[in-house]
């Protein structure tokens, strides 16, 4: 296997996920423009990003097992394929039902990066190499949803919402030139022919794995339904234009980026479940500060910010603990384990913020009652299986 620099696989990667990660918030900024549009409730256009993340955790099942068969550059560019079949029916869409389909589409598509994000770095790096490695694309990931929502609410100001689904085509378009040229197959020349519904049975029955994805699933869906509300809430509710309501947007975000670092900083000198339980008395906290203001009667974007900042410092803990805990039982099936976690907590985070946008959203309570159900989940959750969790987190994985 010819070699290649570790610059080139991780511009491919990053280029690859960020892909998927801008597809679910690019639009952010434009729902107002787009339920107006298209003749739907603005609490309805929320079911565009669950139609977009139920495939991108299913298809990361289907890539995973794929690629371990026919490689990993052809799952890549096959995936892009399906994700440029699905933008481009999204610029064309006029009705409510297409944009959903199309969504689907695309999220269809892009579940490959999700999938390749974990198996091509194991695939060239291990041991502390490959702890830097998944640190860069940690980076990466948290990156692109800081300039989405900036990128979206300039193109909707500037032209209209279908222009978002113009920049996803064309940059999947590049993307799929990228990975064409500049990269080389990294899979083993002689894959493991071991039976894959043995390994995720193995990894679905252990015990510690289901408590942790438990927790990831609730935690994602958390974020994925602020996300999706914040949008509704801004520019609908408190009346921000399109480019205000994607500065708001990222507001929260360093949150996490200072959630991961604690996380790091508390994994030496502090068990996992006593890590885990920090995270979660921040979304508790997180959680209840969105929902008193709204049963007063109050809304505002610092109503919603200050909470959301305590929730996504919450996440960022919890993200990277979670994970480590979920995938350290399982040294030599890693790979499977990654794809599991992937999927369930794409496919779980879709399905509740599907529910989540059958509610109306004219005040923050709403918000704040989910989120809150979500954080008791993970209590419950920590409290019956977790709390035993006594390993001591040496090395922090990254967001």
């Amino acid at each position: 296997m010819k070699k290649q620099s570790f610059f080139e696989v991780l511009l491919v990667i990053l280029l690859i996920t960020a892909v998927g990660q801008m597809t679910n918030t690019i639009y952010v900024p434009a729902l107002p423009m787009m339920a107006n549009d298209l003749q739907v409730l603005p609490s309805q256009v929320q079911a565009v990003m669950a139609f977009y993340l139920i495939p991108y955790g299913l298809s990361q099942f289907i890539y995973g097992p794929l690629s371990d068969r026919l490689g990993r550059k052809p799952v890549m560019l096959m995936g892009l394929i399906v994700f440029l079949a699905g933008s481009i029916m999204a610029v064309m869409s006029n009705r409510f039902e297409f944009l959903l389909a199309a969504s689907f589409i695309q999220g269809m598509g892009t579940g490959t990066g999700g999938v390749m994000a974990r198996t091509v770095m194991r695939d060239l790096y291990s041991g502390r190499d490959l702890q830097m490695a998944n640190s860069y694309v940690s980076m990466g990931l948290i990156f692109t949803p800081l300039i989405a929502p900036l990128l979206g609410g300039w193109l909707t100001e500037s032209w209209n919402w279908q222009a978002n689904f113009v920049f996803l085509t064309i940059f999947g378009a590049v993307v799929w030139t990228a990975v064409a040229l500049m990269f080389r197959e990294t899979c083993p020349e002689q894959p493991a022919r071991t039976s894959v519904i043995h390994s995720y049975k193995t990894v679905l029955g252990h015990e510690q794995f289901q408590g942790f994805i438990l927790c990831l699933i609730a935690t994602f869906a958390g974020i994925a339904v602020f996300e999706a509300a914040s949008g509704v809430l801004f520019g609908n509710v408190l009346g921000y234009d399109a480019t205000t309501t994607s500065l708001l947007f990222i507001v929260p975000i360093p949150g996490y980026l200072l959630g991961s670092w604690l996380a790091g900083k508390l994994a030496d000198r502090l068990s996992m479940s006593q890590v885990m339980l920090r995270g979660i008395l921040l979304l508790l906290a997180g959680a209840i500060g969105l929902l008193l203001p709204g049963l007063f009667g109050h809304i505002s974007a610092v109503a919603l910010l200050i909470p959301g900042f305590l929730y996504f410092m919450g996440t960022g803990i919890v993200f990277p603990t979670a994970t480590t805990g979920a995938i350290e039982p399982f040294p030599t099936m890693a790979g499977v384990a990654g794809a599991v976690l992937g999927g369930l907590q794409n496919l779980g985070a879709g399905l509740v913020t599907l529910a989540a946008s059958m509610v109306p959203m004219h005040n923050q309570v709403p918000l704040g009652i989910i989120l809150l159900v979500l954080s008791l989940m993970v209590t419950s959750v920590y409290l019956l299986r977790l709390r035993s969790t006594d390993n001591n987190l040496h090395m922090a994985a990254g967001g």
